[in-house]
């Protein structure tokens, strides 16, 4: 799929879920160029429209995996709202719009020969946060209305990759979160899948 389709399909999908504030939301990421940043330095998706693919991949296996989980165990369906699903994978990395700088790098190529290339960097000087947070916090600034397993999910996303670097009483929290939100262990399962084996 070309970005303009990418976009589409994103805004088809969250524009679906009526939520208030959804508008506000795709202004900011328009200004913040949600859709043209990339999804990382280095790793999955490194390039232009990068993030946005990223996110629709993400909602993707979230749906996959929501649906194996409620043949496997029914109930989980109820516990787990279409609409929250999809507010919740599509903006998981809202926080990565606004991050990402182009940056010219240098390296030899096959000749031994030394070439310049297009590269990103990172740069959080503008809201330093933590990456789920930053994007729960964007989100309420720009007025979406989330519900607290929304919260809890784009929160602790990253979990395996942050808890190394968390303090006791964050992994509390997180482990807490887990047991009490389906959402955020599909989440979690989702984004691993989709930056590991999707787009690798």
């Amino acid at each position: 799929m070309d970005k303009n389709e990418i976009k589409n399909e994103f805004l088809g999908y969250l524009r679906s879920t009526g939520r208030k504030g959804v508008e506000n939301v795709i202004t900011n990421l328009e200004e913040l160029g949600f859709f043209e940043a990339p999804a990382s330095t280095v790793f999955h998706l490194h390039e232009p429209g990068g993030l946005a693919q990223h996110s629709l991949n993400v909602y993707k296996e979230a749906a996959l995996i929501a649906k194996m989980q409620e043949r496997l165990k029914p109930g989980v369906e109820a516990a787990v709202p279409a609409d929250s699903l999809i507010i919740a994978a599509l903006l998981h990395d809202v926080c990565k719009a606004e991050i990402y700088k182009s940056v010219e790098k240098w390296r030899k190529d096959a000749n031994n020969r030394w070439e310049s290339y297009q590269s990103y960097e990172v740069d959080y000087t503008s809201m330093p946060l933590g990456h789920g947070e930053k994007s729960v916090i964007r989100l309420l600034q720009w007025g979406l209305e989330l519900t607290d397993d929304e919260i809890v999910a784009i929160r602790w996303h990253m979990g395996a990759w942050e808890m190394p670097f968390q303090s006791a009483e964050a992994k509390g929290n997180m482990n807490a979160a887990r047991d009490k939100s389906p959402l955020l262990s599909i989440l979690m399962a989702a984004d691993g899948l989709a930056s590991s084996i999707l787009e690798a």
